[in-house]
């Protein structure tokens, strides 16, 4: 199985997750550009996931809710960029701590044999920002959504 790596150097405001997977770029980078594909991967097991809007090309914005028994958590952002199979720049921001968005950039590798190696790297406006988005628990959502983008490349 491959590995989510998450790193959060201290005392700065980046998040870097780099991820490989068993399947070819133009699939991987479908799967996080579908509406129709990301809910049945992105977020933690146990949630649900309610697509609002979801428009994956430059000037698109995208904002989804999630819930599970103790509530609902809506996010949402704009894509300032996304070139086909390579790159997405986008913002990204929990509506419950409104103001604090962060800026994320995802590469899309293609490591030959139908792999494909996707880089993330989130920027926030500070380190407390940060700080408070990796206290939120998102390492364990963000590990259980890359397992579940195998389960859903490997259908």
């Amino acid at each position: 199985m491959n590995e989510t790596t998450i790193t959060a150097r201290p005392d700065t405001p980046f998040i870097e997750v780099v991820r490989e997977f068993d399947a070819p770029r133009g699939r991987v980078f479908r799967a996080w550009t579908d509406p129709e594909i990301v809910p049945q991967w992105l977020g933690p097991r146990g949630m649900t996931m309610k697509v609002v809007e979801f428009t994956a090309t430059p000037g698109g914005g995208y904002r989804y809710i999630h819930a599970d028994d103790t509530g609902e958590y809506a996010f949402r952002g704009v894509f300032h960029n996304v070139v086909q199979d390579e790159l997405i720049i986008q913002t990204f921001e929990y509506e419950g701590a409104p103001n604090d968005v962060c800026l994320e950039t995802m590469t899309f590798e293609d490591l030959g044999d139908g792999r494909t190696r996707v880089h993330g790297r989130s920027v926030y406006s500070t380190v407390e920002a940060r700080d408070a988005m990796v206290a939120s628990g998102m390492e364990h959502g963000m590990r259980e959504s890359m397992e579940r983008l195998d389960e859903v490349l490997a259908r």
